[in-house]
């Protein structure tokens, strides 16, 4: 946005509330650039604080060889596109041994016992006190309550499952206690842990979870258990089967404040890839959406039995995003905008990301509403 004369008259006019209420309309980048436009501007962008509602899709890229060749990227669906996230985003610990996920507006960061987070936005990392388990790849969500609001207080964190190494050997065995970060205390308090029948499965790799009305849902990606875990009373649920017919890997999410999966199936017309609305109480589901044929065939381009093994799939609020994380393919993305009102779902291919774009050992994508507050770094957007 330029700094336009007679668009400052007419702001000029307007209370800050209101001027501020205008601004948030704007994609991130844009609102970054309006707070230095002006005195004005700048303080109304950097004392209100600014949520995305629509959320925007990570992906990060690692190089188990060599650590300065790992990258992020953000998309930002309102202006359709990527922004390459600077290297001192990363804590320092980002290593092979670390797992690196989002959720909440937060970045995590989980080594051993070691666990920091960071707002995504703000490279400010904080260490906590070490978890009471050594975990990799653990599954973790923000738990936001009356008392703390993601950006403007530090929310509590669960940490769910996960595999630990003992000898360097995965210990199958242990599926861990969940463990839950109280950020007043920067105690850990354990809770119990998965349900037996995820033992075999229980990290981050072959599981999936979505936070939905005061309840952690975690789901086999393959094996289709699921069982939620009540945040209030500290318990987990009888563990149940959700398989839709003919599916083959599906993911959980919470999308629409809905419960839902999201999934490839085997039909009479071969695999289609499927969003099913899912309720809560029952776990019914009914179909919400299809991914057109022509980007199914577009994100895999083989015919192998196993090509859809490098299939992820994360979403939030309004929009489902799906991944491949093949190289080849330069980690090809789409996303659908789910409209459960209108009944109307809008799929389209994510643009290629920008050059250039390394080779990765490993790609971690995450869904996540980012925040802007004084502390954003404009060269980072």
């Amino acid at each position: 946005m330029e700094d336009d004369p007679n668009t400052l008259n007419f702001f000029n006019y307007l209370s800050s509330d209101l001027t501020g209420l205008i601004l948030s309309h704007l994609p991130l980048r844009s609102l970054i650039r309006c707070s230095a436009v002006c005195k004005l501007w700048n303080q109304i962008t950097t004392t209100t604080q600014t949520t995305t509602t629509t959320p925007w899709f990570f992906l990060y890229g690692r190089n188990n060889i060599f650590l300065k060749k790992n990258q992020a990227f953000a998309f930002d669906p309102r202006s359709n596109d990527w922004i390459k996230l600077p290297p001192y985003l990363f804590p320092a610990s980002v290593s092979q041994e670390s797992s690196f996920v989002g959720s909440g507006g937060f970045l995590f960061n989980t080594a051993a016992n070691n666990f920091s987070f960071s707002p995504i936005l703000k490279p400010s990392w904080r260490e906590t006190t070490p978890l009471r388990f050594s975990r990799l790849n653990p599954l973790v969500g923000v738990i936001n309550n009356n008392n703390s609001k993601v950006g403007l207080g530090l929310p509590e964190i669960i940490v769910v499952g996960g595999v630990r190494f003992i000898g360097g050997l995965v210990d199958i065995e242990d599926n861990l206690a969940v463990e839950i970060y109280s950020p007043d205390l920067d105690i850990w308090d354990l809770c119990p842990p998965l349900p037996v029948d995820f033992r075999s499965d229980n990290s981050s790799q072959s599981l999936s979870s979505a936070l939905h009305k005061s309840k952690f849902y975690v789901f086999g990606i393959y094996s289709c258990f699921i069982s939620s875990f009540d945040l209030n009373n500290r318990a987990w649920s009888e563990v149940q089967t959700l398989r839709p017919p003919g599916i083959i890997i599906a993911f959980l999410i919470s999308c629409q404040n809905q419960l839902m999966l999201a999934g490839i199936c085997n039909g009479v017309c071969g695999p289609s890839f499927n969003i099913w609305r899912i309720d809560d109480t029952t776990l019914e589901f009914s179909e919400v959406a299809i991914m057109p044929s022509e980007l199914l065939n577009w994100l895999f381009d083989s015919d192998e039995d196993d090509r859809f093994a490098s299939l992820k799939c994360v979403g939030f609020g309004d929009f489902v995003f799906v991944f491949n994380e093949e190289h080849r393919r330069n980690y090809p993305a789409c996303s659908c905008e789910v409209k459960l009102d209108s009944g109307v779902c809008r799929w389209r291919r994510v643009p290629e990301l920008p050059e250039p774009v390394n080779r990765f050992h490993k790609v971690i994508g995450f869904c996540s509403t980012v925040s802007f507050n004084r502390k954003v770094d404009a060269e980072s957007a």
